[in-house]
């Protein structure tokens, strides 16, 4: 029986995680941070930090956490970047993800894989890993054009 204020509903609804992409740049590069999937699905492949949002979570706290717990990684300003729901993007089910963007200065770069990711690792966007995890590839490109974008802005 639901209490006051619980609802219970008889159709099927998402799941919803938050992913941080993180740059780096440097006058040689611009780098983004990737973590090597501990578990399945994609299990050894390169993916974005992130995760499932908690019930009681903001969106950006979640992106937050799960950056901090894969890579170690804190401190960095994460502005929400796009929403992405394409059908079939994750084995599991109906996922709709909201993705962060951030940059870390060299001196806050330093990182340890951590929770469910295998490996951390800075990668170079010219020199990206074949195979990304879900549909990483896409929202990587839209992350670079944005960071491009931004950067010819300013």
């Amino acid at each position: 029986m639901a209490t006051k204020g619980t609802y219970i509903y008889e159709w099927p609804r998402p799941m919803v995680s938050a992913d941080a992409v993180v740059f780096q740049i440097s006058a040689e590069k611009t780098s983004i941070l990737l973590i090597k999937r501990k578990h399945d699905p994609f299990r050894g492949q390169w993916a974005i930090p992130g995760g499932f949002l908690e019930m009681d979570e903001e969106l950006d706290v979640a992106a937050a956490r799960e950056l901090a717990e894969e890579t170690g990684l804190t401190g960095v300003h994460l502005e929400q970047m796009h929403t992405f729901g394409t059908l079939g993007r994750d084995p599991r089910g109906r996922m709709i993800t909201v993705t962060f963007i951030g940059i870390a200065d060299e001196q806050n770069s330093a990182i340890k894989a951590g929770d469910d990711a295998a490996e951390a690792r800075w990668f170079d966007i010219e020199n990206l890993p074949d195979n990304l995890a879900f549909d990483h590839d896409k929202v990587i490109k839209f992350a670079i054009a944005k960071l491009r974008a931004e950067k010819n802005y300013e």
